[in-house]
């Protein structure tokens, strides 16, 4: 015969403690108001009655669902799982958990599940799907909804966010190849409908200019996504046009991942022929040949300080707005090497 499943009072009887206090010392949040051995033996006391709280009825009890939505813009893009595992690891620690959804960039649709997730009375958002002009992140943030903006940010000094140093993180690779000896550098640059794209496009170009070079704007091309298909597209009209170069900085490590598929199709070779440095170190790029120069973001601590920051923020309406900013590392592997003479 099924056993029914154990309460809070049946831990706290087991523990010899009042319910209210197995409570706190079960809660992440409160367990420092708890006399250390006394929490440790409601711990054992619940772990040894398999007990499992009931979120629902905690919520309905605190006016609290602790849960957070994270809108994601392509969990294709190996860019984000490290995101999610630092944002899912994080709210662990405090009793939360997350609501995922994937926008596929399509901002109708991260506008449903943005109002889907206010709906379920999520207590904040933690949002990688950030344009520089964004309508919806705009509404959010006049209407008091908390939100930190993770890899990308807005043009605007009201938002809580997460980012790369982007232009610290472009300057590493123009000053890897400088000194490689490559003088002719051509940049496929992101998408500058994000701050990303926008801010290594800005730092590439002062980094020349403190070589001592001048971007050459024949060898710069935009793209319209941060995707290898982009990437392969305008790096075949680079060539097609007779493009004279060395060296490709490149956006991101799809983009990246784009010059290498053209370089295979007309028969040019990394690099001996071209030498190509991608942004982010997504997995596996030591598995590429040649393994791919890069520069690494901090994925895994984004998503931890955003954490850090939303719940902060919940817990502190009037904490100011704040961006915090990571380093960079360059990460040197095998598609980079000095000019041909």
């Amino acid at each position: 015969m099924a056993t029914s499943p154990a309460t809070l009072r049946d831990v706290a009887r087991r523990a010899g403690v009042h319910a209210g206090t197995a409570s706190r010392a079960l809660n992440p949040a409160t367990r420092s108001l708890v006399n250390p051995d006394t929490a440790n033996k409601v711990i054992q006391a619940a772990e040894e009655l398999d007990y499992r709280p009931n979120p629902i009825a905690r919520g309905l009890k605190t006016n609290k669902t602790f849960t957070l939505g994270v809108l994601i813009p392509d969990l294709t893009n190996p860019l984000f799982p490290p995101i999610v595992r630092g944002i899912e690891d994080t709210l662990a620690t405090v009793g939360y958990t997350a609501l995922l959804a994937n926008s596929d960039n399509d901002p109708e649709k991260e506008r449903l599940h943005f109002e889907t997730m206010k709906g379920r009375q999520v207590e904040g958002f933690i949002m990688a799907t950030a344009e520089r002009d964004h309508p919806l992140i705009e509404d959010a943030i006049a209407a008091d909804v908390p939100i930190v903006l993770v890899n990308r940010t807005v043009d605007s000094s009201r938002v809580f966010a997460v980012i790369n140093d982007d232009h610290r993180g472009t300057a590493l690779a123009v000053d890897h190849l400088v000194g490689l000896g490559h003088r002719r550098i051509a940049h496929v640059v992101g998408p500058e409908r994000y701050s990303t794209g926008k801010a290594r496009r800005e730092g590439f170009f002062t980094a020349m200019k403190k070589a001592g070079l001048e971007p050459d704007p024949g060898i710069t091309r935009d793209t319209n996504t941060f995707t290898e298909e982009e990437g392969a597209r305008v790096f075949k009209a680079l060539l097609d046009e007779g493009g004279d170069f060395t060296a490709v900085v490149a956006g991101n490590d799809l983009l990246a991942l784009g010059c290498y598929d053209v370089m295979a199709d007309v028969g040019l070779s990394c690099p001996d022929d071209l030498s190509i440095v991608g942004y982010n170190d997504i997995p596996f790029l030591d598995k590429l040949r040649p393994p791919l120069t890069t520069i690494r973001i901090p994925h895994y601590q984004i998503g931890v300080r955003a954490t850090e920051l939303v719940l902060q923020r919940i817990q502190d309406p009037a904490t100011e707005p704040v961006t915090v900013q990571l380093d960079p590392e360059l990460v040197l592997r095998g598609s980079t090497a000095p000019p041909r003479a």
